[in-house]
């Protein structure tokens, strides 16, 4: 094969983008839990090595050192593929999902209050014709910019409420949207 003919076959294929989850958030995740591991195996080292008993600290110890490894290992396995046939989720326990732009029937892009703050974070939705969720990207994780990105890959017309929402609006609005946990009422 001549070395034009290799460039033309390379010129067909689609670039492949891979999106990950948002930096920030690792580091603010592995922070904490060591903020909150560090003293507290510290303080238990410190009262149980006088008495020999200590081998039970270490064994809880080690098992939340290998959880956070788990943890760290997931959430760098956690990928949104933009493809030429759609776009190909990779979730944080595994799972793995093709879109395909024929599959999506609507796509919602909408910005909710984050807890009991003014602070708002974009929210993508993906459904197919049934209204079932296909895609669901949280700005707790991903960039709007990196949402932006899979409704235009996606070429379907989005939906882009104005005005901002509550979880409890968008339970009452849209519970077929939500996670199963996310669409019982909060007891305060």
């Amino acid at each position: 094969m001549s070395r034009q003919q290799g460039s033309e076959v390379e010129a067909d294929v689609a670039p492949v983008v891979v999106l990950r989850p948002d930096r920030d958030l690792f580091a603010r995740g592995l922070t904490a839990i060591l903020a909150l591991t560090t003293p507290v195996f510290a303080v238990l080292y410190w009262l149980t090595i006088p008495d020999g008993d200590w081998t039970f600290v270490l064994g809880a110890h080690v098992l939340v050192v290998l959880a956070t490894i788990v943890g760290v290992y997931r959430f760098f396995s956690a990928t949104v593929t933009l493809r030429a046939d759609g776009v190909r989720e990779r979730g944080f326990f595994g799972r793995t999902r093709l879109v395909r732009p024929l599959d999506v029937r609507s796509i919602l892009m909408l910005r909710l209050y984050d807890g009991s703050t003014l602070d708002t974070l974009p929210q993508l939705f993906v459904a197919d014709h049934d209204g079932q969720v296909l895609l669901r990207m949280r700005g707790q994780f991903w960039s709007a910019e990196d949402m932006e990105r899979v409704a235009e890959e996606l070429d379907r017309p989005v939906t882009r409420p104005e005005d901002f929402m509550t979880m409890a609006q968008l339970r009452r609005i849209s519970p077929e949207l939500l996670y199963w946990f996310e669409r019982l009422p909060r007891f305060r």
